[in-house]
């Protein structure tokens, strides 16, 4: 199809209208002095980076916390149960792996048990990185990173929606990256994984308006979290057992496969749990679909925007309509 100029004009002056809609939207605010007593939160991966500073960040200003890991018992669990005790934080240490239905049940049903009721926001925060070329990663890696990226949050999102719907609000907030909506080589399936999580949240985020449950995804840029530590242990393994069939086609990107260095990050990934923090203390209906977090670029920034605009323009007007304006006219 030919795009004349007045079309590109009618499309660049409806994407920069709503881009300044948005500008002049309530943006979420992290301060000190907030309280979040009364809260209740569940957070998946807390055993370090994001989820873990997101767990104390939330549980010293007042909010019950539930931080999930996987394979308990480990150091990083006993800590933080000591952390909590010594500060009188409300703060559970629940061992959940998102890759289990079985664990995935236990553990929201403990929590409930625990809270007296469904948990007020779920942060979808646990997730891996294998990192070479798409021809390289094997069926196992692929699953491993849909079952923990995009199952996951899904399994966690069946698993708490019943219990938000019942007491009639709630909240989910989906940790995702700037590689959901943008791709640099060699990165696997981890835009792909992404790029699901965003578009299952958007989704949800429509679906949900009904019931007063928001969905925000936060999009991070490179932090130096734990995760590097992971993903190069995932991509050495992967390296350890590809065929040479697949890997003779990319020599240095196999070669450097265990060996990524996110030590030269100097952001700070506390960013991310204030962000986290920020989401929850904003009103209900008020709060972004998507949320860039870094200080540097944001690449993604544009393609939100466009995204948005062609949403509205395409369903604002059907059936659909008053969920899709509900979340990107905010």
């Amino acid at each position: 199809m030919s795009l004349d100029r007045r079309t590109l004009l009618a499309g660049a002056a409806a994407t920069a209208a709503l881009a300044a809609q948005r500008a002049h939207a309530a943006e979420p605010t992290y301060t000190p002095q907030l309280s979040f007593t009364g809260k209740s939160v569940l957070i998946t991966g807390c055993s370090s980076g994001f989820g873990r500073l997101a767990a104390e960040l939330l549980a010293r200003q007042g909010a019950r916390v539930f931080a999930t890991m996987r394979s308990l018992p480990r150091p990083e669990a006993e800590q933080l149960r000591i952390l909590a005790l010594n500060e009188k934080l409300d703060l559970q240490v629940i061992e959940l792996d998102v890759t289990s239905d079985e664990q995935v049940a236990s553990a929201v049903a403990e929590a409930e048990l625990i809270n007296g009721g469904g948990i007020d926001v779920l942060v979808n925060n646990a997730g891996i990185g294998i990192t070479s070329p798409v021809e390289v990663q094997d069926m196992a890696a692929t699953r491993l990173m849909f079952e923990t990226n995009v199952f996951g949050p899904h399994r966690m999102a069946r698993a708490m929606l019943p219990g938000m719907r019942k007491k009639g609000a709630g909240q989910i907030i989906q940790i995702s990256s700037q590689l959901g909506r943008v791709i640099t080589p060699y990165s696997g399936h981890y835009s792909a994984t992404k790029f699901a999580l965003e578009a299952m949240s958007e989704q949800l985020a429509y679906e949900l308006v009904p019931h007063k449950i928001d969905v925000s995804i936060i999009e991070p840029g490179g932090y130096p979290t734990k995760v590097w530590v992971n993903r190069n242990a995932y991509s050495a393994a992967l390296k350890a057992r590809a065929e040479a069939v697949h890997t003779d086609g990319y020599p240095q990107q196999v070669a450097a496969m265990g060996a990524e260095d996110g030590s030269g990050r100097r952001n700070d990934p506390m960013d991310v749990a204030r962000a986290i923090a920020g989401l929850i203390a904003q009103p209900p209906g008020t709060r972004p679909l998507r949320l860039p977090v870094s200080p540097g670029n944001k690449p993604q920034v544009p393609i939100n925007e466009v995204t948005a605009r062609v949403q509205v323009d395409w369903l604002g007007g059907s059936r659909a309509g008053p969920l899709v304006r509900a979340v990107h006219e905010r």
